[in-house]
């Protein structure tokens, strides 16, 4: 005899919906094939508020009734795998200059050269700016510590 099949609801975040015709005994992983062919890397099913993460899963140990809602994100394109190696970060796409990561070191030498300038010609700064320069100071310290005590 023949498996049972039972509908489920599929919702994505633009709040439409697609039916799936399932069997219980298929896997997440034949589900995605199914309903999402060439894009299965991309599809993350979510069910309960749990990320659907193990593709060998059967639907019928998720205990699903029918009509239930699988929650579907698509990302717009796959996750990439790890770098192999030194030659991996030879890619143009991974290797374009993180910026973020040099606003630490370009604030902290922008500090130190105003101060440099603070110091060798003092008439040109005044009073407010000398007291900006130090609260601007204090501020970036303070922040920089609590942010990297973690």
């Amino acid at each position: 005899p023949a498996e049972p099949t039972m509908v489920l609801r599929l919702k994505f975040l633009n709040d439409t919906e697609r039916l799936a015709r399932v069997r219980p005994g298929d896997t997440v992983g034949a589900l995605k094939r199914a309903h999402f062919p060439g894009q299965e890397q991309q599809v993350r099913l979510i069910y309960q508020g749990q990320l659907l993460r193990d593709d060998t899963q059967s639907l019928s140990a998720l205990h699903l009734a029918p009509n239930s809602v699988l929650h579907c994100h698509i990302s717009p394109h796959s996750p990439a795998p790890a770098p192999a190696g030194p030659r991996a970060s030879a890619d143009p796409v991974h290797a374009a200059l993180n910026v973020g990561s040099l606003m630490l070191p370009l604030f902290v030498l922008m500090l130190a050269v105003l101060w440099y300038f603070q110091l060798q010609y003092r008439h040109v700064f005044t009073a407010t700016a000398t007291t900006f320069l130090a609260g601007l100071t204090l501020l970036f310290s303070f922040m920089a510590f609590t942010m990297y005590r973690r």
